[in-house]
């Protein structure tokens, strides 16, 4: 990775704020601020033009490990994670296993009467989701495991390796939300055994709103049938070979776009394409580590305060989100922000959320400033 001060140029929210929050919705980088005005500009002058990248599908599959065929454009992560939830069949008595950490779009898809399955939750001991937890509610009528890569109150990470093989000894798919990993984490949906995953790109992807993508395992694409369909989602050699849409027949994709629907914010998908070159070029590995590194300095400096840490400390469920307890959270975060300082306020405490190219030295103001609150 190049040095910091290389990095932090590329950041131009350093030079206003000191931005501590990437868990909630991040800053644009440069690069990825020059690609959207690029096109908006062109688009201006020229009018619009095809996006020739693939809408950063390639760079995604990268990201996680997997083939560009097995990716679908989505708007959001809560739109990946209903379409999983409606081409899954529920017979008679089947339930969903998630567990009580889950952001309600991991869980509301399930919750919907039409579906008439039963949610069951494991209960975290002490903001954990133990594996053997997990393992007692699974059984033949569980449909999938539902989890978050990375839980968004306090950052504990889940172990998908361990949850896919306890999900497909019962038959069950592991459902994966992976807005609070990808970009920060390494993710290896093979190594893992994931079945689905989904992500919207507007927080550690460090890109606009309305970029996402769906992952599908290569074996089960065909198997199931998208619960909305429309030009996008059918082969598209039915419109290259006729030069005109065969509106006779649905000869779906064999790939992941079946689950497309139509026209995606190709402005959005720009922006997350360049933000995606970027994080590869840095290295997945080396973005997690640094992240690591600036929690276990922020983890330290917490301890010192005496305040009480959320979050789990060892370091293999650990992500880039650290929370710890605290009076009035939400006048605190209002006093950071006046100084310049945002983090968010959750579950009765502060939630931070460092991004690789933050700084120890960030990670102090934020400190000095509570020591002066309190």
């Amino acid at each position: 990775m190049e040095s910091m001060e290389k990095v932090r140029e590329l950041f131009p929210i350093v030079q206003n704020k000191v931005f501590l929050n990437h868990a909630a919705q991040s800053p644009l980088p440069r690069p990825v601020a020059d690609a959207v005005h690029k096109y908006a500009e062109d688009s201006a002058n020229f009018g619009f033009s095809s996006f020739d990248d693939d809408y950063g599908k390639a760079l995604f599959a990268r990201l996680i490990g997997a083939k560009k065929e097995e990716i679908a454009l989505v708007e959001n992560t809560g739109v990946g994670l209903n379409i999983a939830a409606n081409v899954l069949r529920y017979p008679p008595g089947s339930k969903v296993v998630t567990t009580d950490l889950e952001y309600p779009s991991v869980v509301y898809p399930w919750l919907r009467k039409s579906l008439d399955v039963k949610v069951h939750y494991v209960k975290n001991v002490d903001g954990k989701i133990l594996p053997e937890d997990v393992e007692k509610a699974v059984d033949d009528k569980t449909v999938a495991v539902v989890v978050s890569h990375v839980e968004y109150v306090n950052g504990f990470r889940n172990d998908l390796r361990v949850l896919s093989e306890i999900a497909h000894k019962h038959g069950a798919y592991l459902i994966v939300d992976a807005i609070q990993s990808a970009g920060a984490i390494k993710i290896d949906v093979k190594k893992d055994g994931v079945d689905f995953l989904a992500t919207a790109c507007y927080k550690w992807l460090l890109s606009p709103p309305g970029a996402g993508y769906l992952y599908v395992r290569e074996e089960l694409i065909e198997n199931f049938e998208p619960p909305f369909v429309g030009w996008a989602s059918v082969k598209q050699e039915v419109f290259e070979t006729l030069d005109f849409w065969d509106i006779w027949s649905l000869k779906l994709a064999e790939t992941a776009s079946r689950f497309e629907v139509g026209s995606p914010s190709t402005i959005s998908f720009v922006g997350a394409a360049a933000a995606m070159k970027m994080l590869l070029a840095f290295g997945i590995e080396k973005i997690e580590e640094r992240i690591l590194k600036l929690t276990d300095y922020l983890i330290g400096a917490v301890k010192n305060l005496g305040l009480r840490l959320q979050t789990p400390e060892e370091r293999q469920h650990r992500s880039g989100i650290i929370n710890f307890q605290i009076a009035n959270p939400e006048e605190v975060v209002k006093h950071l922000r006046s100084h310049g300082i945002v983090v968010s306020a959750r579950a009765h405490g502060i939630r931070v959320s460092p991004h690789f190219y933050n700084t120890e030295k960030e990670i102090d103001a934020l400190v000095e400033a509570l020591r002066k609150y309190g």
